[in-house]
């Protein structure tokens, strides 16, 4: 069964079974694998993408729940923010406090600081701890929280500017 929608920003149609998991979808048929596999269960969030902004973990996603949506990936966070590709506050920060280890969660990690920070553009350690729900296990979390702060200072200051 087609199923259309917006992929990073792209009108895409992809032929699946309705309920295929998007994460599948997005890897298998549009050929896009900056999402990760993890625990197909929905708890670790090495899959998190957005949809429609809000971050959704796309193995337990049915693709057929995805129609006529704007699904993002890692790889186009940036363009979804105005920005070149892995060009994202987050993304620069990420890199900026050397957050990622071995880096299999990290796009998860990303996507759910991104959706985090377009909902509430100066969380508290509190607020951080409450969304980054991900499970890391090189054990990253201090360095994530610092990056979700330098990028909401950061996109603050962009603000500040506009």
């Amino acid at each position: 069964m087609p199923v259309t929608l917006t992929l990073n920003g792209k009108p895409a149609t992809l032929d699946a079974d309705p309920q295929m998991p998007l994460l599948w979808a997005i890897r298998e048929l549009a050929g896009i694998t900056g999402t990760k596999f993890g625990c197909g269960i929905a708890a670790c969030g090495a899959c998190t993408v957005h949809l429609n902004g809000a971050a959704v973990r796309s193995c337990v996603y049915p693709v057929s729940a995805a129609a006529g949506t704007r699904v993002t990936t890692i790889e186009g966070l940036g363009a979804s923010a105005g920005q070149p590709e892995g060009e994202h506050p987050v993304q620069k920060a990420w890199i900026a406090v050397q957050v990622p280890q071995c880096g299999y969660c990290q796009s998860g990690m990303i996507m759910a600081a991104s959706a985090l920070l377009a909902q509430k553009a100066a969380p508290t350690d509190a607020d951080i701890d409450a969304a980054m729900t991900n499970i890391c296990r090189c054990g990253t979390y201090p360095r994530v929280r610092q990056a979700i702060h330098d990028a909401a200072r950061t996109m603050a200051d962009a603000k500040g500017r506009a």
